[in-house]
């Protein structure tokens, strides 16, 4: 099969794109087509036929029902029964929009489209080129998201096309749908209602116009002995071919912990992702980071989510780490997405970062142009077992400068990069916080300890080390004093890497 891709505009929609694939839906094809929430796969709701190939497109298990969608508040009346008069509330308050109602079906609905229950699942969205396909398709049609069972959910039509080109008939493209995650899906057979799925039509909206609704336990949760009571939501869902794994905590603690990770992985030779927001983005160091967008904009967190998940599958990642976010208004909705593409994998950041005892080594020197930063350079190439911030400063830096000339010599001799390096005074852009300070002499260790308590753990070289002489300036001295200096360093340098390794692989010795 040739599928049929064609943009339209819903500012100005073609309808005789719209009528051609109107026909194809009423002679039991598909059709993708975009809405609010995600692409739909549209096909005849009120025909069997139409409902089996869509399971098949799809790969879908056939007990997961369809959503009939419809474009005028009065269809619901021909394949709805029992209709609660709360369903007329929340219509007319949510309606055209991101939520899909549960309700007793009519003898018209047949069993193939509800996945063999005795209810129907009905919505009618909100977006343009949706309301004029389902008018143009008869009223009545079924559309799970278009994209292959358990992948992400399709939110521009390049991600049907990858999933599903050659298996459906049409994919109307209207560019990136609004919202992002699925609509809410909200059980009017019981007493109250009960959110079987959160959306953007969040509890606390409900709630404004509903005496009281539920939420089913399941939710956000593998634990319950329960099974979901939406039978799509017991399967794995939004997954990526990487495997995704949340991290819980306060994002300082999160992204500490996501950084550890990642760096170990790394070492391993695996390719790494990472889920960051606007405001975190900028602090990690290893493996392919993208920004979800800004914490405190859950809505455009939301949007950005599928469409992520589906570039860490181009860019080949074996595994991804994503910081958790507040269960709370689309925050539930997101979280409850992100759960179920990580198959509810969740750790919790501080089990990972309580196992490393520092993430900071600084290294000082008296000028910070010529010792520290050579220190600093040479633990940079150690191979180290946990990721660390590496950096020099010195106790008397009046303004910044370059390298000394002769540590400049020296520094190519041994091929170690220093373009752009600047002096910087201690304790600038530093916290006390899990830092290492390690200096070159008695001297400096003591004007720490004296000036900046906060720094608790400081050594000198040797002493961290387990003995050996100190380093003394070697400024206006022999190129032989320099090399001598360097090898000293080098020599301190690897055992500090040593130590920090085994403390590394024995945590709870800490």
């Amino acid at each position: 099969m040739k599928t049929q891709i064609y943009k339209i505009d819903r500012n100005r929609i073609d309808m005789d794109i719209i009528e051609q694939a109107g026909e194809i839906l009423k002679n039991g094809g598909l059709v993708a087509f975009p809405t609010e929430t995600v692409y739909g796969l549209g096909a005849n709701a009120l025909d069997e036929r139409a409902a089996e190939k869509t399971y098949a497109a799809k790969g879908r298990p056939s007990d997961n029902p369809l959503i009939v969608h419809i474009a005028r508040l009065e269809e619901l009346d021909g394949i709805a029964a029992d209709i609660p008069i709360a369903a007329k509330t929340l219509a007319d308050n949510f309606w055209p929009g991101p939520l899909t109602m549960i309700f007793r079906k009519s003898e018209k609905v047949p069993y193939k489209t509800t996945g063999g229950l005795d209810t129907v699942a009905v919505r009618m969205p909100e977006d343009e080129i949706a309301r004029e396909l389902i008018l143009a398709g008869g009223g009545y049609i079924s559309a799970p998201s278009a994209n292959a069972s358990g992948r992400p959910s399709p939110t521009a039509a390049k991600h049907v096309e990858t999933d599903l080109d050659g298996k459906i008939d049409m994919i109307l493209d209207g560019g990136s749908v609004d919202i992002g995650v699925e609509s809410t899906i909200l059980d009017m057979t019981v007493v109250p209602p009960m959110i079987l799925r959160p959306g953007a039509v969040t509890r606390e909206m409900l709630e404004l116009v509903l005496p009281e609704v539920a939420v089913d336990e399941t939710l956000l949760t593998d634990d319950s002995a329960c099974p979901p009571k939406a039978p799509g939501m017991k399967y794995r869902h939004y997954a990526p071919k990487a495997e995704l794994i949340i991290v819980e905590g306060r994002p300082g603690e999160a992204v500490k912990a996501i950084r550890q990770i990642a760096y170990e992985q790394r070492r391993l030779g695996y390719q790494i992702g990472i889920i960051a927001t606007s405001e975190t983005i900028d602090l990690y160091t290893t493996g392919i980071i993208k920004n979800i967008g800004p914490r405190e904009n859950e809505k455009a967190v939301a949007r950005s989510l599928y469409k992520i998940l589906r570039e860490f599958d181009e860019e080949d990642v074996q595994y991804i780490y994503s910081e958790a976010f507040p269960q709370s208004g689309i925050g539930t909705a997101l979280m409850n997405r992100l759960g179920k593409a990580a198959g509810h994998h969740i750790i919790r950041a501080e089990d990972i970062t309580c196992l490393q005892k520092y993430r900071q080594i600084v290294f000082v020197s008296n000028s910070d142009n010529c010792r520290a930063p050579i220190a600093a350079a040479l633990m940079r190439k150690q191979p180290l077992l946990q990721e660390y911030r590496i950096v020099s400063r010195g106790i008397v830096v009046l303004f910044p400068e370059p390298l000394n000339p002769r540590a400049e010599e020296l520094m190519k001799r041994h091929n170690i990069a220093w373009d752009g390096y600047e002096t910087i005074a201690f304790p600038e852009g530093l916290s006390g916080e899990d830092t290492l300070v390690l200096t070159m002499q008695e001297s400096q260790k003591s004007k720490i300890q004296s000036d900046f308590p906060e720094f608790t753990d400081v050594c000198t070289l040797p002493e961290y080390v387990g003995g050996g002489e100190e380093i003394p300036s070697v400024y206006g001295q022999t190129e032989e004093q320099y090399e001598h200096m360097y090898e000293l360093l080098l020599s301190y340098v690897t055992r500090v890497a040593q130590r920090l390794n085994e403390e590394a692989k024995n945590p709870n010795q800490l």
